[in-house]
């Protein structure tokens, strides 16, 4: 795979709780979810997500993009 697709904040955040991600705490736009020892930032705008944060996004997880869009 290239470049993954661009994704909303929504859809993100909709895998991230697929999962296993759970919603912590919020302040402002800015989720926090966390899954054992893992805790990642989504910013919940209204535009698509832009790469370099989307791909820090993924890189937390610990899964490649492919993977983690098998989940979308």
């Amino acid at each position: 795979m290239n470049r993954p697709p661009a994704l909303s904040p929504k859809e993100t955040a909709r895998i991230l709780e697929h999962l296993g991600y759970t919603l912590v705490r919020q302040k402002g736009s800015h989720r926090v979810y966390i899954n054992g020892t893992r805790e990642i930032v989504v910013p919940m705008h209204s535009k698509t997500l832009k790469r370099p944060t989307q791909a820090n996004i993924i890189k937390a997880t610990g899964l490649t993009a492919e993977e983690f869009l098998k989940h979308r």
